[in-house]
């Protein structure tokens, strides 16, 4: 931001870039405590748990079936669950299949004795169910390794569909929750910016813009203190105010030879209920060679209402905003269906890019989802690429963009920028031509 903005965002006192009056203030909230679920036959493993989580201000659930189980989440919404794959008259199969129809939108760790391979398949079978599901714990494991699952659970974003589904590092601090509110009311928001790869030239080729706010107290906050937390009606106006900060931010990136598409993260009720097309003719850069802008939206949402969402993308190209379908190859997808609708990027999740070098079934997967983009007309894109090994192989399948936290991580507007006119003579980033 600049340093107005900066400033404003310690103290509150600024106001939004071309300031809009539906950003209408509510009433503030009690905030929920989170609950952790662990579905398993052994007392001493639920013990264990128990520990961890309650020490760590999670409320605890134990069940020792999977029925119980699937009953009380009916009425119980935990974020966390610890599941075992063999339970007693059951497994863990018929529990993914239960959270997939109730819609359940937390964490699973799956945890067990057996090998690593079978519990790496029963891993994909949540995924195929939507479910966000974590590297498997392998037991005998220790009381430590359950604290790590549960910090790390704490201080990431719980929810994907409803919200703007904002990427955040393990390494990021957690500053506890936070009413997402009067971080809106008082304009404490700012994008954070993760560069883009040309894979094939090794070039900057473009940018994400990912939520952060600057507490007057706290310092940045990630999203995981905010988003989880939020209602509808504020996780709409926080799309609002990304919106406006993204179109108020391009300029700045033009102005030093780097005009490029920036994307942003939104909910597909965002799409529906956000007059989008009339901000974008209100706030959108004045400059004639504004390329227009990318939302990013997740498969699983595109993939519930693909003809509203054909509507949609097919409108926001007549004002040069195009879609990208994130987190691609989480869960099972209609992909005959998505032919359907008009999208500029196809985002291979982290979970295909990971090991791609080195594991022969995810360099599978992932080639074919390249592939797919290529036939659609779309561009491929990787993210959460980590290694110079996954680099290569992205390249050598065809991949056209890359990004993760080995070409770098988040950072804040004003340090891209001046990164880029540092580098600018690099190899890895070329100026474009204004």
């Amino acid at each position: 931001m600049s340093d107005k903005t900066d400033q404003s965002a310690g103290s509150g006192a600024g106001t939004l870039p071309c300031d809009a009056p539906g950003l209408v203030p509510a009433m503030p909230r009690p905030v929920p405590q989170q609950i952790c679920f662990v579905i398993d036959d052994e007392p001493g493993i639920q013990n264990i748990i128990a520990m961890a989580a309650e020490n760590l201000g999670l409320k605890m659930e134990r069940f020792r079936e999977a029925a119980k189980a699937l009953r009380a989440i009916k009425t119980i919404k935990p974020s966390l669950v610890f599941l075992d794959i063999s339970l007693e008259g059951s497994d863990a199969i018929d529990v993914i299949r239960g959270l997939g129809d109730a819609g359940f939108r937390g964490t699973v760790q799956l945890m067990s004795g057996k090998d690593s391979v079978l519990m790496e398949q029963i891993k994909r079978v949540g995924e195929r169910h939507s479910l966000t599901m974590l590297p498997p714990l392998q037991k005998p494991f220790r009381l430590e390794a359950v604290r790590t699952i549960v910090k790390n659970h704490i201080a990431a974003p719980i929810q994907k569909l409803e919200t703007l589904n904002v990427k955040a590092g393990p390494d990021h601090p957690f500053a506890g929750r936070i009413d997402l509110d009067p971080a809106l009311r008082k304009n404490w928001l700012e994008l954070w910016y993760q560069p883009k790869i040309d894979l094939k030239k090794m070039q900057f080729s473009g940018a994400e813009g990912l939520i952060r706010c600057r507490h007057p107290e706290k310092g940045i906050v990630m999203p995981g203190s905010f988003l989880p937390y939020a209602d509808e009606n504020d996780l709409l106006r926080l799309t609002e105010a990304v919106l406006r900060i993204a179109l108020a931010d391009w300029p700045k990136f033009a102005q030093i030879g780097f005009p490029f598409k920036l994307a942003i993260n939104v909910p597909i009720n965002a799409l529906i209920k956000l007059p989008i097309r009339s901000i974008v003719q209100e706030c959108k850069p004045k400059n004639h060679d504004w390329p227009g802008m990318i939302l990013e939206i997740t498969e699983d949402q595109v993939v519930k209402n693909i003809s509203l969402a054909h509507e949609i993308a097919t409108q926001l190209r007549i004002y040069d905003i195009v879609l990208a379908i994130d987190d691609f190859g989480t869960g099972y997808s209609h992909l005959i269906r998505l032919k359907e609708l008009p999208f500029a990027e196809l985002k291979l999740d982290r979970s295909l890019v990971k090991n791609c070098g080195e594991d022969q079934s995810n360099a599978s997967l992932c080639q074919a989802a390249i592939e797919l983009a290529h036939r659609f007309g779309s561009l491929a894109v990787a993210e959460g690429v980590e290694t110079k090994s996954e680099v290569m192989a992205l390249r050598r399948m065809g991949c056209d963009v890359g990004q993760g936290f080995l070409f770098a991580k988040p950072m804040p507007r004003d340090e891209l920028l001046s990164s880029l006119v540092e580098h600018a003579a690099s190899s890895l980033v070329t100026p474009v031509k204004a």
